[in-house]
């Protein structure tokens, strides 16, 4: 059984970024959220990307009306009993999660598969709160998902190979390129990146070379499209800082400790783009 129709669970920047990847490769998608209102920005944030990509001519006005068309926005978990597959986007909040789990799980026919795109949350963990463990697996889609290439499937102690097979099928059918992964915290890609952007700071720390320098001998030595001191400021560095802490404290491994000077940078309320300075004045 192929997956038509995928419920997603938030209208936020994930959410509906991967309703927009599901319904531009044919598939029907339900996006819940919790008010009339949320639901609506999500969707005309939808008709927002998809003008653009016809601005760039990569689809037609026909292509982003069939696209549309497959997206019915809803206030209700009812609507959700025609997918095959559901998929939680809601806020990084455990027991906001566990609260939605509870209630799909509840709600949905038993064979319906469930998918978190938490990026920091033990699928294992989350999967133990439901009866359909075997068919709980993680997704974590990377923003902007409409362009990002990358989809981490994680997969609890629990989960089951079919679970895993069809899952990385749906992933495979939207244009995306899944890696796999155990569970364990960080998954991979943010395991081995902001670890990265902590040893920048500590390079900063020690004055071995001014920020700039450092963005550019990481972006020039290793092609990365942006420095990480530069990602660190995009990304926030009170939540840079809050990944650091979780490895610390779930590996129990003193190289994840955080480096004094992000500490520091956080207490000051320097926490970048959204403050207006970090590393870098904005």
């Amino acid at each position: 059984m192929g997956i038509t129709t995928v419920g997603i669970i938030g209208a936020g920047t994930m959410g509906n970024g991967i309703a927009q990847a599901c319904a531009v490769s044919g598939i029907k998608v339900v996006m819940v959220d919790i008010s009339e209102a949320a639901v609506a920005k999500g969707i005309a944030t939808v008709s927002g990307s998809l003008d653009r990509l016809i601005k760039k001519e990569k689809i037609t006005a026909d292509d982003k009306a069939a696209a549309m068309a497959r997206i019915q926005g809803s206030t209700s978990y009812d609507d959700l009993k025609g997918a095959q597959l559901v998929i939680e986007a809601a806020t990084e909040n455990y027991d906001l999660k566990v609260k939605i789990l509870k209630q799909l799980d509840a709600l949905l026919a038993p064979e319906v598969l469930v998918a978190s795109n938490t990026s920091s949350i033990s699928i294992t963990k989350l999967a133990a709160v439901t009866t359909r463990a075997d068919k709980f697996i993680g997704m974590h889609f990377f923003n902007p998902v409409p362009m990002m290439a990358l989809v981490e499937i994680i997969r609890g102690l629990q989960t089951s190979d079919a679970t895993h097979a069809a899952v990385h099928a749906m992933a495979t059918a939207l244009g995306k390129t899944p890696i796999t992964v155990k569970n364990a915290p960080g998954f991979v890609v943010n395991r081995i990146l902001v670890p990265m952007i902590n040893e920048a700071f500590f390079v900063l720390a020690e004055g071995l070379a001014t920020p700039e320098d450092i963005d550019a001998g990481m972006k020039l030595g290793c092609n990365q499209p942006i420095g990480p001191l530069a990602l660190a400021d995009m990304v926030g560095l009170d939540v840079c800082l809050a990944v650091m802490e979780v490895y610390l404290s779930e590996f129990g491994d003193s190289k994840y400790r955080a480096c004094p000077l992000l500490k520091e940078m956080v207490a000051a309320g320097r926490l970048g783009r959204k403050t207006g300075q970090g590393v870098y004045t904005y």
